[in-house]
């Protein structure tokens, strides 16, 4: 008589069934034969969005790619907990590039490569929302106008967190940070202020832009594959909650990232040359409160009393996101 161990499967979530489709369907985390990328012995704190990111980014590239891909890393917080000299979690070609030129030493390797006739080999940068945004946009602006070759893939998580959890251009209203402490009449990050940095690369009208979350795998992976299957200058938008910084459960930072996405405040979509051309709609719609509650840095927005001024201010963006990409399902509009 023959057996087979019994595989048990979770239910009630979004990700309930993943083994159980045919493998065709299944995410690269499902399959046996993972690259495992950023593997096991690096340094990320427990329930690190960055780390799930980065993982999932790199395994899809490699499968699209067939393992040609090299990898150029800014610095920030996915380099220094992955690397610390002289160890490396990374089981790809891995380039250290500074702050914010990873983009420029993107497609030097890629303008090398190409010298050489190895054109099967692609080229993915990545970093932070700070070296991105902030210290790298010229750098990466420059990329879009000459549409290198490169996929640029951020991993956003809101603010400087390796160096103290600093207000970034990508840090939201109302979040407190380090530099962002609770004073005057409108409490943490100034409303007005930072970058929309998917906006901005669409602007540049390259092939391919989107936004994506840790918290939809089959999404987040579709899009990498996507993205590694067009030439040209490419952008990846990758929302992942940080503990640390967001003063948040490190189990939760799965469900803030859904919950950022169903709220509206994150809205995610594919453009190409600079228009929409698909988004994913909000099918379970939540107010802003159900998100910003789980986090320590909009704990002001509630204690010692409710800001509710400033919460409405924040679900007015959210519905603004919602109407501009139209994210809602009954209303006509792109979406799947």
């Amino acid at each position: 008589m023959t057996s087979a161990p019994v595989k048990f499967y979770q239910v009630g979530s979004f990700a309930a069934g993943n083994r159980l489709l045919s493998r065709d369907l299944r995410t690269v985390q499902a399959g046996e034969d993972r690259n495992n990328s950023l593997t096991s012995g690096h340094r990320a704190c427990q329930g690190c969005g960055e780390a799930l990111g980065a993982r999932y980014v790199l395994d899809a590239a490699m499968r699209a790619t067939g393992g040609r891909l090299v990898t150029v890393n800014a610095t920030g917080c996915l380099e220094v907990f992955s690397t610390p000299y002289p160890e490396s979690s990374w089981r790809v070609a891995w380039l250290h590039s500074l702050f914010g030129n990873a983009a420029s030493a993107a497609t030097g390797v890629a303008a090398a490569l190409r010298a050489q006739g190895k054109d099967d080999v692609r080229v993915l940068a990545q970093g932070g929302d700070g070296g991105t945004v902030d210290i790298g946009l010229a750098c990466l602006s420059g990329m879009f106008e000459r549409n290198d070759d490169v996929m640029y893939v951020c991993y956003d998580n809101q603010a400087y967190m390796n160096t103290g959890v600093q207000r970034s251009g990508a840090t939201p209203p109302a979040a407190r940070t380090a530099t962002t402490d609770i004073v005057g009449s409108m409490p943490g990050n100034a409303f007005g202020q930072g970058k929309d940095m998917p906006r901005i690369a669409m602007a540049h009208q390259i092939p391919y832009v989107a936004t994506a979350t840790v918290a939809d795998l089959h999404d987040l992976e579709a899009k990498v594959t996507e993205g590694m299957a067009i030439h040209g200058a490419r952008y990846l938008h990758v929302l992942v909650p940080c503990p640390l910084g967001w003063a948040s459960p490190p189990a939760e930072t799965v469900l803030l990232a859904r919950l950022a996405k169903e709220s509206g405040l994150f809205p995610v979509f594919t453009a190409r040359h600079g228009e929409v051309v698909d988004v994913l709609p909000v099918r379970h719609r939540v107010p802003v409160e159900d998100y910003l509650q789980r986090q320590g840095r909009y704990r002001h927005l509630f204690h010692p009393e409710r800001r509710s001024d400033v919460i409405e201010h924040i679900q007015a963006l959210a519905d603004a996101n919602i109407a501009r990409y139209g994210l809602d399902p009954d209303q006509e509009g792109l979406r799947r």
